[in-house]
């Protein structure tokens, strides 16, 4: 007899604690560190709006920023999150660790020379790949932009090595240090606002980015040093773990294009509008929506992965198939009432973080369009994570590769097609309807392969949770409404405000949710009884 709870299936004759363990308890320490990190990079955006809004300086330095992160998200990212972690844990499985560490050297080593030597390209050409990612009219932001680019290149070869450490240690299971890496990097931007930005600018605040970067690898060291890692220099492109990470990087590095792509995509036909303001505006959006839903999807995904690629090296598809099910439920069971919520309260949100000094109410106006268009596709964008994890783990790059190629067909036709007549909400659509077209893709060969997560229980489960959603949605659109009646039309006004927003909408949702029986709902009393028990 076993009874369902969201993540966790609880067997007859153990206790809840015992099965819970040390699964969620990571999840929840990762949530709550990534949490920081996130609300460090909002306070960070802040900063950057109240000095820059969605002026020429704040677009050039976006665009500046996303050529390095597109750049090592769509080529090495890939290598190291879908590729290094399940053939690293296939060696310790199988190997042990000893030769995974060896297999860890030399892969960590090629990443170096490969990041390397993109970074060097990056910083001797910037002007063509500034061209590409945007079309500014005005030649000032042009080369303000190629300037900081070559700047900030170097963040590619301190993310190659950053990542690579950041995979040997979620493949060992330790997910402590590489939760803390945004809230390293936005805490130096943060010093530097307070500290430098009135003498360096623009150009400070570039090199301030690239330290940040740099610290993100260094704080994965002492870590490393206490599970016993010591990194040994190697270079074999012919090894058993290299050729396979090889064999997997071409397939997987396209499916991993979708989302830097699809962001490059959209911050072009951004530059496009209210005289380039559109990239500063789409990439506040983009941060916030980032927060809002990548703080426990990522944080899950990130946790799930490592344990899917052990349980695929051991051959325990039975498992796997549960994992990935549980995982999907739980996700879209937190997500749906994050999507209906955020579009609620899209204006009010953006004018509290980012409204204030030179981001006036034009700029909130257009920031919050593109936030709630984006925000529908928030179910999408969990599937696909959570889905892709499921292709990586079991080394298989075909299926997320045809979806992510036919995803950015989309995505450029809907740009095309939505910018002149909706403008931000075109491409904030764009990006929503983009994220589930590819998370359909995803589903539906798994599906027919018999591998997949919809059952006739997931779909009732699934018609629950979208009307407990829209529920909560209307509640919160009244508690909205009458507040902003009520309470002043200031910082305070509009803290309160969004705080009873959240408390009305998730005391609904979770009513709802536990009188229609869902599994989470359940989990949520239980976790909160024992809570009590203890003090």
């Amino acid at each position: 007899m076993k009874q369902y709870y969201g993540i966790l299936w609880i067997k007859g004759g153990t206790t809840l604690e015992k099965q819970q363990g040390s699964a969620a308890r990571t999840i929840s320490l990762v949530m709550v560190m990534t949490l920081v990190g996130k609300v460090l990079g909002l306070y960070r955006d802040r900063l950057l709006a109240v000095h820059y809004s969605v002026g020429p300086q704040a677009s050039a330095f976006f665009t500046a920023s996303r050529i390095p992160r597109v750049f090592f998200d769509a080529v090495f990212a890939s290598a190291i999150a879908a590729c290094f972690i399940p053939v690293f844990s296939e060696y310790l499985e199988k190997k042990g660790k000893q030769e995974a560490y060896r297999f860890a050297g030399q892969f960590i080593t090629v990443m170096a020379l490969l990041t390397g030597g993109v970074t060097v390209l990056g910083m001797l050409f910037p002007q063509p790949m500034v061209t590409l990612f945007a079309d500014y009219a005005d030649p000032d932001t042009v080369s303000l932009a190629v300037s900081l680019t070559r700047v900030m290149f170097p963040t590619v070869v301190f993310s190659g090595i950053a990542f690579s450490l950041v995979g040997v240690l979620q493949a060992l299971d330790h997910f402590t240090a590489p939760a803390l890496m945004s809230a390293v990097s936005n805490l130096v931007i943060i010093l530097y606002f307070f500290g430098m930005n009135e003498k360096f600018g623009i150009y400070g605040l570039a090199v301030a980015y690239l330290l940040g970067w740099f610290l993100q690898g260094a704080i994965q060291v002492p870590p490393l040093g206490k599970l016993g890692y010591r990194y040994r220099p190697g270079i074999s492109f012919r090894s058993e773990g290299m050729k396979k990470v090889f064999a997997l990087m071409g397939p997987v590095m396209v499916s991993t294009w979708i989302q830097p792509i699809t962001q490059a995509i959209s911050s072009r036909f951004g530059s496009q509008l209210y005289d380039g303001g559109g990239v500063a505006a789409l990439e506040y959006a983009s941060n916030l929506y980032l927060v809002i839903a990548g703080t426990f999807i990522l944080s899950v995904t990130n946790v799930i992965f490592p344990k899917l690629s052990r349980l695929t090296a051991g051959g325990k598809e039975g498992e796997f198939q549960d994992t990935i099910r549980q995982t999907t439920h739980t996700c879209l069971f937190f997500v749906l009432p994050m999507s209906v919520g955020l579009m609620v309260v899209a204006r009010p949100l953006v004018s509290l973080i980012y409204g204030g000094g030179e981001f006036d109410a034009f700029s909130v106006d257009i920031t919050a369009t593109g936030l709630t268009w984006m925000s529908l596709g928030m179910a999408g964008y969990a599937l696909q994570n959570v889905l892709s994890r499921a292709y990586f783990a079991r080394q298989n790059g075909k299926g997320p590769l045809v979806a992510g190629v036919i995803s950015i067909v989309v995505n450029i036709v809907l740009c095309l097609v939505l910018t002149d007549q909706f403008q931000v909400a075109g491409l904030g659509a764009a990006t929503a309807v983009t994220s589930t077209v590819y998370a359909l893709l995803l589903l539906v060969p798994m599906e027919r392969q018999g591998k997949g997560v919809l059952s006739r229980e997931m779909v009732r489960d699934l018609v629950k949770m979208v009307l407990c959603a829209v529920a909560m949605g209307l509640c919160a659109m009244g508690v909205l409404h009458v507040a902003q009646g009520v309470l002043p039309a200031n910082k305070i006004g509009e803290t309160i405000s969004l705080g009873l927003c959240a408390l009305s909408g998730a005391a609904v949702y979770f009513l709802l949710a536990l009188g229609l029986g869902l599994g989470e709902a359940k989990l949520s009393v239980s976790l909160i009884k024992q809570m009590l028990k203890r003090g």
